[in-house]
């Protein structure tokens, strides 16, 4: 990315892009203090570091995020979704970097023509978008939510279960369009400090048990290298544990589990 000169140089667009970028903010600080709890929460659950006594795990250790942010006080646009999901693809495809999936613990909007063509790029680029199935306690193969309905063959739809492996009481369902369950109901995690102390809170909702798969992908990739969207997914998907809550509830009808492959 560079080593923050005021210079783009890696001529993607974005100057100092060092851990990414803020598309609502059209700048380079991706960290925006206390009103980034929920990315913050997310990418602990990614990949905190474990081992080492101090707050909390996440599911891959040994890992490195880079934010594209275009959440902010007021929502997001889908315009700058898709600059962000283009971001990553162009950072893969473009500059060799070893992206394997995009977290995307977001939803809203209608379907969009634009935003599935960006989902596709990155599926071309060898990127799994693995997303929020949604958290209005609806059947998606009757009523759609997005991105998680999107039929592009890299991404992957996550429910959220509770501790005792229930489906969580607002969690989003379908035998077609959601894929797997995983944890999401009072989910500890890394929250934003005021004091600068760590600091840590439990959070609900499908946009906590995404980032499980997430770093699932990630730790899959560690060590199988190079593999396809296509072998990821069937990994993740083929290793789940059946659990009568979702039983007919997503397509494997399972929960993650990262020990089976």
């Amino acid at each position: 990315h560079g080593p923050g000169d005021g210079r783009d140089n890696d001529g993607n667009g974005y100057t100092d892009d060092i851990h990414g970028w803020d598309f609502d903010g059209n700048n380079n600080p991706i960290y925006d203090g206390s009103i980034d709890d929920h990315g913050t929460h997310v990418a602990g659950t990614i990949g905190a570091r474990g081992g080492n006594g101090v707050g909390v795990a996440g599911v891959c250790w040994n890992v490195q995020i880079i934010s594209g942010k275009f959440l902010g006080k007021r929502g997001g646009t889908t315009t700058n979704a898709i600059l962000a999901l283009d971001y990553f693809t162009d950072l893969k495809a473009r500059h060799g970097l070893n992206i394997v999936a995009t977290n995307n613990s977001w939803g809203g909007g209608a379907f969009s023509q634009s935003l599935q063509d960006a989902i596709e790029r990155s599926n071309q680029a060898n990127i799994v978008f693995v997303a929020a199935a949604g958290n209005s306690t609806l059947n998606t193969d009757v009523t759609a939510s997005y991105p998680s309905c999107y039929p592009n063959a890299n991404v992957i739809a996550v429910a959220s279960i509770t501790n005792l492996g229930a489906l969580s009481s607002f969690s989003n369902y379908g035998a077609t369009t959601v894929d797997l369950g995983a944890p999401g109901s009072s989910i500890y995690s890394t929250i934003p400090s005021k004091t600068g102390a760590a600091s840590y809170a439990s959070y609900s909702g499908t946009s906590m048990a995404c980032p499980h798969v997430t770093g699932g992908v990630a730790l899959y990739c560690a060590t199988h290298p190079g593999a396809s969207v296509a072998t990821i997914k069937a990994a993740i998907l083929g290793s789940v544990v059946p659990t009568p809550s979702l039983a007919g509830k997503c397509a494997t009808g399972g929960r993650l589990n990262v020990s089976g492959f």
